[in-house]
């Protein structure tokens, strides 16, 4: 089995090396791939978009012909897992800077988001939170950071803070504005996991 992991831009690295830690930890075998062009989503069982910056990010995924290749595989019950930029770019609407930029956003979850929800007042930081998924708080690190500010009734809210939803869960795709990928606990890709090998 395949996971891929979108490598356009961003944090690539630390979600490939994140994903084969907690593959380890299973004993599961398959293969971690980095996506960088049209052709190889097809053949994952779960799909990383990682953070970045949302603009680009968009744009390069519609001119690569990967944007539409999420879009069938979300519809085919594939997993997948946005954090922060990819937060931005699953979503269905976005505040007046998605719409000055014209961010082609992919629109397979029910969200409407707020871009620079956390980047504005405070570029980086870390906050204790209580995700619903989890037993115990998880470590969130925020680099100007993304929101939820409003989501469909078929959304799941994980998290929040400040009175933005931070994490939710829509089905098989999940989305986090923060990082998790950036600490050593592997409880979020180890649920992802859970999501890929028993859907």
């Amino acid at each position: 089995m395949k996971i891929g992991v979108i490598a356009i831009q961003g944090a690539v690295s630390e979600h490939i090396n994140a994903l084969k830690k907690a593959l380890k930890e299973r004993g599961i075998d398959a293969e971690v791939v980095a996506v960088k062009h049209k052709g190889v989503i097809p053949e994952c069982s779960g799909i990383v978009i990682p953070g970045g910056e949302s603009t680009t990010l968009c744009r390069l995924l519609a001119r690569e012909g990967i944007a539409e290749e999420i879009k069938d595989a979300a519809s085919r019950g594939v997993p997948i897992l946005g954090t922060c930029a990819g937060l931005i770019v699953l979503a269905k609407g976005g505040d007046e800077q998605v719409e000055k930029t014209s961010q082609e956003l992919l629109g397979i979850m029910d969200t409407k988001v707020n871009r620079n929800a956390f980047g504005r007042q405070r570029d980086s930081f870390e906050a204790e939170l209580e995700v619903e998924i989890l037993d115990s708080p998880f470590t969130g690190v925020f680099i100007r950071a993304p929101g939820i500010v409003s989501c469909g009734p078929g959304v799941r809210v994980l998290s929040r803070l400040d009175d933005l939803i931070i994490a939710a869960e829509q089905g098989n795709v999940l989305a986090l504005a923060f990082h998790p990928e950036l600490t050593e606990d592997l409880r979020i890709h180890q649920y992802f996991l859970d999501k890929v090998f028993n859907c």
